[in-house]
């Protein structure tokens, strides 16, 4: 009976994943046009202008509804079922049959398989569901920052808060140790900032990296912290070695995003868990 409950918390998170997953390509592809926008209201309200923005129809993630970027055909609901309709419409516009992006897809299987690693470890409960959430800010703040160069503060902050509150409750890692998980995660990367900035003159990285880290400081914990970062370079090098065979990385003089790196990290963790990373990594910060 305990086997089959399980499976019914895999299958229904799974399928939560996969609605998710399709709202997670909308905030991929939004959120940063919208914080784009809101950055031209607040300078032209500054230099005492109208913004250009200002008689624009609105848009946000609800608004408006889904168009084909190459000919405008409105998408219909049975066109936006998550993965089947990719497959029915053979990875094109039903209109004007552009091809669609496979990364669409991927979002959303990479989404539902998340959610059901979610369901196997804690089920359908409000700890699983967190952890659900966790990872779905994850892999956004990963597309965004990789597509833009951005962390954008609403997910950062809300991954960070809900750590917090996770650990508040007693539902994860002591809130002590969350608390100085997210205070050395930022100002371990603050600090690296400042000493490379001091030396070379140069921005090394930006202020959303240190507040990722310290989210994912608040969902570990202190002691886990240098684990995250090692995790993190490995990330990076195995996904440098890719970028660098497919070309992604041939301009050495377009930058290459750090918070990518972090969030695989932290999503990597998620999955093995902090248990069996202990045995990889055969220390800890000396937090106690």
């Amino acid at each position: 009976m305990g086997a089959a409950v399980q499976w019914i918390d895999i299958v229904q998170m799974g399928i939560l994943g996969l609605m998710v997953g399709s709202f997670l390509n909308v905030v991929i592809h939004r959120l940063p046009l919208m914080m784009e926008r809101q950055w031209a209201e607040e300078c032209a309200e500054l230099n005492g202008k109208s913004a250009d923005t200002a008689d624009a129809a609105p848009f946000n993630l609800m608004v408006p509804r889904s168009r084909c970027p190459h000919c405008g055909h409105q998408i219909a609901w049975y066109e936006n079922i998550p993965v089947v309709s990719y497959l029915l419409l053979r990875g094109k516009c039903s209109a004007c049959k552009a091809g669609i992006s496979a990364r669409y897809p991927a979002v959303e299987l990479t989404t539902a398989l998340l959610f059901a690693v979610a369901g196997s470890l804690h089920g359908t409960t409000w700890l699983g569901l967190a952890w659900a959430a966790f990872c779905a800010l994850l892999i956004a703040l990963f597309l965004i920052d990789f597509d833009t160069q951005l962390l954008p503060d609403d997910l950062n902050y809300i991954l960070l808060w809900l750590g917090l509150v996770v650990a508040a409750l007693g539902w994860n890692v002591p809130l002590k140790s969350a608390v100085w998980g997210a205070v050395l995660g930022y100002l371990s990367l603050w600090s690296v900032f400042q000493v490379h900035h001091l030396l070379t003159g140069r921005v090394g990285m930006g202020h959303g990296d240190f507040k990722l880290l310290a989210a994912l400081g608040a969902w570990f914990g202190a002691e886990h912290l240098i684990a995250i970062i090692l995790l993190s370079s490995l990330v990076g090098s195995v996904l440098g070695s890719i970028f660098l065979v497919v070309g992604r990385l041939a301009n050495k003089d377009i930058p290459f995003a750090f918070g990518p790196f972090l969030a695989g990290a932290g999503l990597l963790l998620f999955v093995v868990g902090p248990q069996t990373l202990a045995q990889w990594v055969p220390f800890a910060f000396p937090f106690g």
